[in-house]
């Protein structure tokens, strides 16, 4: 009993914790999810800041068991790509594939990011809209 106990608080406090980062998403992760949400890639749903086992997924696709992760500049440091690298290590060993993009790229060429995220699905992504393009507050 004491374990489901601790179970559920620590469930609670992910759960917690990805919503504040879904309110303070960066410049990146909300332009991403201006493409990815509402089903507008191969007709998938995505989530966003999704608790998955000991981690917090940026965005995650269900059906596909597909997680994507954005960089900023901390995922470039020594520190950053060890943490990185078992946390990837840990997510596919569960049967999850993880695509990460820098943040920097996803501003900069999101139709290429989007290029690549439907190439996983084996479909031909459509262009992006100038409206997909504009960042969602």
């Amino acid at each position: 009993m004491q374990r489901r106990k601790q179970l559920v608080r620590r469930q609670g406090l992910k759960t917690r914790f990805a919503k504040q980062l879904r309110a303070a998403s960066t410049d990146a992760e909300r332009k991403l999810w201006s493409i990815l949400r509402r089903h507008q890639v191969a007709g998938l749903r995505f989530r966003r800041q999704q608790p998955i086992g000991p981690y917090v997924a940026d965005f995650y696709c269900p059906a596909a068991k597909l997680i994507i992760e954005l960089d900023g500049d901390e995922h470039g440091t020594e520190q950053g790509m060890a943490y990185d690298g078992k946390r990837t290590e840990w997510l596919s060993s569960q049967g999850y594939r993880v695509l990460r993009f820098p943040n920097w790229h996803v501003l900069k060429n999101p139709q290429v990011v989007l290029d690549e995220i439907a190439h996983v699905f084996e479909i031909r992504a459509v262009p992006l809209s100038e409206k997909s393009l504009k960042i969602v507050s």
